[in-house]
């Protein structure tokens, strides 16, 4: 009998993280690799934010907190939701978590019985499906069409509700797609929701600065303010302040599950690093002046990186509205051979033949759970993803 839990054999290890992983490899082994795989900006911390931090050591803040965060977080974290969202909190309605990823599986873990379903739109971040399967609960995948964008409409969403239904999960700006919902967009999802009361909505809303084009963002709970008290809004500050490795994301909602998703963090991680809640107080309180030369930059890799997608046969990208992520369709190389015989079945093969003959690290569309697609991340320098798109080219080329 294996000592290893049942559970975990109906979930998968982080694809993104496995290709990240399997590229670094590479380059240690002296390959040359162009890593597009990671959710991650390639630019620092900004400064001011690590300050706080260092300050943060000098004087001894490096005790235990409490289970959700210190007080000045979340009251942080309340002015945040208020200024940014037109949404009022109070400090035990918040949770900070070690990042966003705790968040999703604190919230799941506290709410999700055996069977309980959540809805997820596809294409979809990889962990909500394996982090619904780990707490007892059923995934049900509603896919997105790249005709509309990548999102979902009512009518879809609301033709996978059951009474088993419990959570609907959104994100906007979309990992991996890019795909932001509108604001009339998210009303029409959120008037259907209020005639299925039993159904909550788990709103992940981690690229909220990262937009372009003049889009404006908004998230379920402001649009629809009905549904305010069966909404989780979840946050963090990974991807706008570039601080991944700090591991803050946080919850808010309705005091009963933050309540809950406490009791389950205070059994597991206890709380984020001391130093870290204290270097987001900065974050969230002090200069946001940096945002708008980060995304300019974003903007013109994203633009630079759809036009080049699009001038290689075999391959279509759309113009995603934000995030730092394309997910072109590889649907025109899907039956073609590489020169070497080895047919490109899906985007798995695509994927995997990219890699190994041209050194560029993608992630396969079927780990979004929509195919036959793949993700770019263009959070890394021009130079790189110039060269990127060329060697792509030059792949896709040879196919025959």
């Amino acid at each position: 009998m294996s000592i290893i839990a049942e559970r975990l054999s109906a979930i998968k290890p982080s694809p993104t993280i496995a290709v990240t992983t399997k590229a670094n490899e590479m380059k240690a082994a002296g390959m040359d690799v162009i890593g597009l795989g990671a959710g991650e900006p390639d630019f620092d911390t900004p400064d001011h934010i690590k300050a706080a931090a260092k300050v943060a050591i000098d004087k001894g803040f490096t005790k235990y907190t409490p289970a959700p965060g210190i007080v000045a977080l979340r009251q942080a974290i309340c002015a945040k939701l208020k200024r940014d969202n037109g949404l009022t909190y109070t400090p035990d309605q918040i949770q900070v978590a070690c990042g966003g990823k705790q968040s999703i599986y604190n919230a799941m873990a506290a709410t999700l019985n055996p069977g309980d379903e959540v809805i997820i739109p596809a294409p979809y971040w990889v962990s909500y499906p394996d982090i619904t399967l780990l707490c007892g609960g059923v995934p049900v995948p509603v896919l997105g069409k790249e005709e509309t964008g990548f999102k979902v409409t009512p009518e879809d969403i609301e033709k996978a509700i059951t009474p088993k239904t419990k959570w609907l999960i959104l994100n906007s700006p979309s990992n991996p797609s890019g795909a932001a919902y509108t604001e009339a967009e998210l009303k029409a999802i959120g008037v259907m929701l209020l005639k299925h009361p039993h159904v909550w909505v788990m709103t992940d809303d981690m690229y909220e600065f990262i937009v372009y084009d003049g889009f404006k963002f908004t998230t379920i709970a402001q649009v629809v303010p009905e549904l305010y008290p069966r909404t989780l809004t979840l946050n963090g500050l990974s991807k706008a302040y570039a601080m991944t490795g700090w591991r803050v994301g946080y919850a808010a909602g309705a005091l009963d599950v933050i309540k809950a998703m406490n009791k389950v963090q205070s059994q597991s991680s206890t709380h984020t690093a001391s130093i870290s809640q204290h270097a987001a107080v900065e974050a969230l309180n002090g200069s946001h002046d940096f945002l708008p030369e980060r995304n300019a930059a974003f903007k013109a890799r994203r633009d630079a990186v759809v036009k080049l997608l699009n001038e290689i046969p075999g391959i279509s990208c759309r113009t995603p509205e934000g995030a730092f992520y394309v997910y072109p369709s590889c649907a025109g190389c899907i039956g073609k051979k590489t020169p070497d015989g080895v047919l490109i079945a899906d985007d798995n093969v695509f994927i995997a033949q990219l890699l190994e003959k041209t050194g560029v690290a993608a992630v396969q569309g079927t780990a979004f759970g929509l195919s036959p697609y793949f993700r770019i991340s263009y959070a890394t320098s021009m130079e790189n993803l110039v060269e990127a798109c060329s060697r792509i080219g030059k792949f896709c080329a040879g196919l025959s």
